[in-house]
């Protein structure tokens, strides 16, 4: 198939060819096998069968004057966390729990909003009919206080059930943009074509339905924020290194996006690079796609992206392209303490090249945002910087 924009030659994708051959020899090795405690999707009949078992378990706790209380796996503690190279990070089978019991003025009302999320949810499933996020918490907005409550509690049914969260027909909002060379079909039939040009389409809401993927894409660029994506498309990177797909969660990316970026991984197996901010809060979002992230552990199967590469913006780069220092920015309090978190991960003695990045940008005390690279020049970014990485394979 054909899409409209011309990019470079066909020697210029030399390198990210070779790259997408090693990645397509490890896929292949690892062909056939089924990671233990992989969340797979559920059958509508496995969801209301778990909050039927759940719900007999509270009756039979007051048949026998006992207090109703729910278990759930401690999703906060990185004592319950185990790590796999090939996954991320994810929660071991055996981890410490805890109790929201229905006698405790601690606890009472966060039973009360479980329960009363868990009927909700039921009616969904057993209607196959589908709610966001923010519609369960205008279903009762005084009684759930803010959207965060509702959000914490279906990942803790999630965690509970041992379902993904899209098998409780519960969807987010997607905030996340994509463009590109990209066509797919979604669930109700609507046919979206992705472009290169200024307009990003936004992120489905329901991953999980869309269907009949077609691109000839060579790379997917993941775009820390928003005003670098669109900056990118202003300056027609995207047609210019056609054929591409960009995506961008504005900051810390929200499920849908990162279940897009699996669903594309998983689908085409091109080479994934992310384009972050030099500072702990870019490496942090680079880490939470491609090793997941702690709260979400329980789901990693589904989420996480092991092939990711980090492309830019490297600490190392802002001392090869001499970035003048009153470009750059301090390391605050907060972010040495982020970078040494970040640093003692388990899965950085996987990453030496990261490390030594961290430890650079640790050694100058000073970070710098992507925009420091208009030092250079207004466009250095999407005519320089980018191309040349992509065309050198300037990754880690």
């Amino acid at each position: 198939m054909a899409f409209a924009p011309v990019g470079p030659e066909a020697s210029f994708f030399d390198a990210l060819d070779r790259h997408r051959a090693s990645l397509l020899a490890m896929v292949k090795r690892g062909a056939g096998e089924s990671p233990a405690g992989a969340t797979r999707a559920a059958s509508s009949s496995e969801v209301l069968t778990a909050i039927e078992n759940i719900i007999q378990d509270i009756i039979k706790s007051l048949a026998r004057n006992e207090v109703p209380a729910f278990t759930i796996d401690n999703r906060s503690s990185w004592e319950n966390i185990m790590f796999e190279d090939s996954v991320g990070l994810q929660m071991m089978p055996q981890c410490t729990t805890r109790k929201i019991k229905s006698d405790s003025p601690k606890s009472v009302k966060k039973f009360a909003l479980i329960l009363k999320i868990l009927s909700m949810i039921y009616k969904l499933v057993q209607s196959n009919t589908y709610a966001t996020k923010r519609d369960i918490y205008y279903t009762d907005s005084q009684l759930f206080g803010n959207q965060a409550a509702v959000d914490n509690i279906i990942d803790d049914i999630s965690c509970m059930l041992k379902v993904p969260r899209r098998s409780l027909h519960v969807l987010s909002t997607s905030k996340g943009l994509i463009a590109g060379n990209l066509r797919y079909v979604e669930e109700d039939g609507t046919r979206v074509q992705c472009t290169c040009n200024a307009t990003a389409t936004a992120v489905p809401s329901n991953i999980q339905g869309i269907r009949n993927l077609i691109t000839d894409a060579k790379f997917l660029l993941i775009v820390e924020k928003d005003a670098t994506f669109q900056r990118l498309l202003d300056d027609n990177f995207c047609s210019r290194m056609s054929p591409c797909i960009m995506v961008t969660g504005k900051g810390v990316p929200d499920l849908n996006t990162r279940l897009l970026v699996k669903k594309l991984w998983d689908t085409f197996h091109i080479p994934v690079f992310t384009l972050v901010d030099a500072d702990p809060h870019g490496i942090e979002i680079m880490c939470i796609y491609k090793y997941g992230s702690m709260s979400m552990s329980f789901e990693a199967h589904s989420l996480t992206v092991p092939t990711i590469r980090w492309l830019g913006l490297l600490p190392s780069d802002i001392k090869r392209l001499n970035i003048p220092k009153d470009s750059l920015i301090p390391l605050t309090k907060h972010d040495q303490v982020k970078l040494d978190s970040i640093l003692r991960r388990p899965y950085i003695t996987y990453q030496p090249f990261w490390r030594k990045e961290m430890e650079m940008m640790a050694d100058s005390k000073m970070k710098a945002e992507i925009q420091a690279l208009t030092f250079l020049s207004s466009d250095y970014l999407s005519r320089v910087y980018l191309p040349n990485k992509l065309r050198f394979g300037g990754w880690i």
